[in-house]
């Protein structure tokens, strides 16, 4: 029974949006626009901001600060990370050097992985783990916006 009902479910057209909370909107807006290339599609208000890459959306929302002492780095975190993916590994060198020279945290640096993918992981403001990755089987995927 159950399987029959699986088979019924609509295919999706894949995870293209990821809400985040921040600690300071402005910094973490200013990130992702500068290292992401996202730009704003629709600012509500000072507390939220929506953001594409075209074929994307990545919404970012301002903790309020009654409750910033909840959310405090180092806590560990139940998200293991989000990933951008990139064109190429030479791509992901190329973004690499970038952030490093801007003084951006490394967590892992570029490895190949046993998948044939090729990354590094670095962190955003709030030391969310993001993870630039070339990816073999999606990578060349042209998605339309």
């Amino acid at each position: 029974m159950a399987e029959e009902r699986l088979t019924n479910i609509p295919s999706t057209r894949g995870l293209r949006h990821v809400a985040l909370k921040v600690s300071n909107l402005a910094t973490s807006k200013a990130f992702y626009q500068t290292w992401f290339g996202m730009h704003i599609v629709w600012e509500p208000d000072a507390e939220n901001v929506y953001m594409s890459s075209g074929v994307d959306n990545l919404a970012l929302h301002q903790i309020p600060g009654e409750e910033l002492h909840e959310h405090q780095p180092h806590r560990g975190q139940f998200l293991d990370h989000l990933g951008f993916l990139m064109e190429s590994p030479e791509r992901v060198d190329q973004l690499y050097k970038l952030v490093v020279e801007d003084g951006v945290s490394i967590v892992h640096h570029p490895k190949q992985h046993r998948d044939g993918s090729y990354s590094f992981y670095l962190a955003d403001p709030d030391h969310i783990v993001v993870q630039i990755m070339y990816e073999p089987n999606i990578s060349a995927i042209r998605f339309s916006s």
